[in-house]
């Protein structure tokens, strides 16, 4: 049975460090991150990486962190 997490991300934009190249990284799994040529296809393919790091967890037995279990997300608009 699926279920839903919220995973709060960040991106961080080109730089030297990054290979010239937008990251995303799931801030509560530990490594989850992807590359992309815009921070769009950063998230998305973040997107993939991340249901397959949880859908390891979960078929290892071992737990998820614990916020990613009742963690939410802010909508803000300045």
């Amino acid at each position: 049975m699926a279920e839903t997490y919220r995973v709060p991300y960040q991106v961080l934009g080109p730089s030297e460090d990054t290979g010239d190249m937008y990251v995303a990284e799931a801030l509560l799994l530990p490594g989850c991150r992807a590359w992309g040529e815009t921070a769009e296809e950063a998230v998305s393919f973040l997107q993939s990486v991340a249901e397959a790091f949880i859908a390891s967890y979960r078929e290892h037995g071992d737990p998820l962190p614990e916020p990613v279990l009742d963690c939410g997300v802010l909508v803000v608009t300045a």
